[in-house]
């Protein structure tokens, strides 16, 4: 590790943990950047922009990429001009977004990005931009967060153990002050995030707009045709099932460059053994974590490391089994009502030390395993215990509960609530 890479490292463990040395070399960054971005603070505002990214630029896809493909390819919207922001690393790989004359893409952080975001009419992300852009008369930020939570978010946390509270409060709070509107799939949502971020604690309240996902579209309107040809792209076998296993991160797990790595706690080798036969597994690693493709090399007839895979709506849909942990994918998953085990072979510390549910495990559309030998029964038995009563009432329950906006029309709902068109009925 380079010599300035250690130095911002121990600055950054200071201001997590509320010292003052990491709080006074974190507002000295973040005003360097406030003056970077004053240079473009009196560009007039352009009505017709849109400012797109995802994952803090690291991808593609979520609700932003649903709004913008909306947009695009809708007549109503043809004089409106599209952003987005890319890492350096992958600006590539979407390149062609660039054939749309209507659409351009800059480098995040880059003076161009710092530019674009002072003058495009609205901003529309699933995670935080940097605080050091803000928001002025005449601009909109959408906020369509990537998720809804089980473990618990931002001011809701009350464990010390990675970031001091008032750190965490004040980093969340940075960001949700500049919202506009917040887009929400449920009722529960909105509750939950509303405490997460402490909204009501703010002068200004973002407009929350609880119409659906934009993203789980694609979800509600598969097709078998779309089933079959990612099938194919994944060379998936004709006569194999497919197990998503899709764990997040650990705040808790990360290497001497903080960053967040996976220890894998599963017998990958054991459950190629049992199930290697019948399944395909797809390892998903979470957006913070880079895979490590050693770990199943020597499984590749049995597993395929989908974690830079472009767009884990495709995953859901040719997936017949879920496992997880705590992530939020089996809100999404579970509108295929598709069997969900949760692997939680750290729930107790998890729960009351590191980070805490909302949810209670009564609640959960599917049986939880704490040991590789519960997850394996369950597996072995997924036929018999999914059509159980118990089962088919949890999953009915969890829909009307968490999933009953997902109609296949929330981009649209939502594209026309804050763009002014006629609202769909």
């Amino acid at each position: 590790m380079s010599l300035k890479r250690r130095i911002k490292l121990f600055f950054y463990k200071a201001e997590k943990k509320g010292l003052l040395v990491g709080r006074i070399f974190t507002a000295f960054i973040r005003k360097k950047r406030e003056l970077r971005y004053e240079r473009y603070r009196k560009i007039p505002v352009d009505e017709k922009m849109i400012a797109f990214e995802s994952f803090m630029g690291k991808k593609y896809t979520d609700s932003p990429k649903a709004i913008y493909e909306y947009m695009l390819n809708d007549d109503e919207y043809k004089d409106y001009n599209f952003v987005w922001a890319f890492r350096e690393g992958v600006m590539d790989d979407f390149i062609e977004l660039k054939n749309n004359e209507r659409t351009r893409i800059v480098k995040w952080g880059s003076e161009d990005y710092y530019k674009t975001y002072a003058e495009a009419g609205f901003w529309i992300a699933n995670t935080r931009i940097p605080s050091s852009i803000q928001r002025k008369q005449g601009q909109e930020y959408i906020q369509c967060w990537h998720g809804t939570p089980l473990k618990k978010l931002f001011c809701d946390i009350i464990s010390e153990l990675t970031e001091s509270v008032e750190a965490r409060q004040k980093v969340t709070q940075d960001d949700v002050r500049r919202y506009t509107y917040l887009l929400s799939p449920s009722a529960y949502f909105t509750k939950v995030m509303s405490s997460a971020w402490d909204i009501e604690s703010l002068d200004s309240k973002p407009t929350i707009l609880e119409e659906g996902y934009p993203r789980n579209d694609g979800i509600v309107n598969r097709s078998e045709d779309d089933a079959k040809r990612i099938r194919r792209s994944l060379c998936i076998p004709d006569d194999k099932k497919v197990i998503l296993y899709a764990p997040t991160y650990r705040e808790d797990n990360r290497d001497e460059g903080n960053r967040y790595i996976h220890n894998e706690t599963l017998d990958l080798q054991k459950l190629h053994n049992l199930f290697g036969g019948e399944y395909v597994l797809l390892h998903r690693s979470h957006y913070y974590i880079k895979s490590k493709e050693d770990e199943v090399n020597n499984l590749e007839d049995f597993i395929v490391d989908v974690s830079g895979y472009p767009e884990i709506n495709d995953l859901y849909i040719i997936a017949d089994i879920l496992i997880t942990d705590y992530s939020s994918v089996f809100f999404d998953f579970g509108i295929l009502k598709r069997p969900i085990i949760f692997y939680m072979y750290d729930l107790d510390y998890y729960k009351n030390s590191l980070r805490g549910l909302y949810l209670e495990l009564d609640e959960l559309p599917g049986p939880v395993a704490k040991t590789q030998k519960e997850l394996e029964e369950l597996l072995r038995n997924v036929d018999i215990w999914s059509k159980e009563d118990k089962w088919k009432k949890r999953y009915r329950e969890f829909s009307e509960r968490f999933t009953y906006n997902e109609d296949g029309h929330a981009t649209e709902k939502v594209v026309r609530a804050i763009f002014g068109r006629k609202r769909v009925v």
